[in-house]
């Protein structure tokens, strides 16, 4: 149960973090406005809580594995949101990357 609590909250953690970048962007640089600047700000902050929900204490590990599921979510939000296409080097990247946080987060430690 460790486990899914832990990937359920990197997942969360996506959500607010590239979300709130993603509104931020439309804000700023889509010239959509300071409202939606505003909530990507909160959501940024959102994202800065939900990390400390993680099982494991040790800040670094937990940020040095979300940087993973950042790589790989980030171009997921592309796809689903902005339409973008990753090509192979994208998607081995990611895979790359998610292997590493599988490594980094749940690999037996004694």
């Amino acid at each position: 149960m460790t486990v899914t609590r832990s990937i359920a909250l990197f997942v969360l953690a996506a959500v607010a973090e590239i979300g709130g970048a993603w509104l931020v962007w439309q804000g700023v640089r889509e010239e959509r406005g300071l409202l939606w600047a505003g909530a990507g700000v909160i959501a940024l902050g959102l994202y800065g809580f939900v990390a400390t929900l993680q099982p494991d204490p040790h800040f670094g590990r937990i940020l040095a594995a979300y940087g993973g599921i950042f790589v790989a979510g980030s171009l997921a939000w592309g796809v689903l949101v902005d339409g973008f296409r990753p090509d192979r080097y994208d998607i081995i990247g990611a895979a790359i990357c998610l292997v590493g946080v599988a490594v980094i987060m749940y690999a037996p430690r004694s």
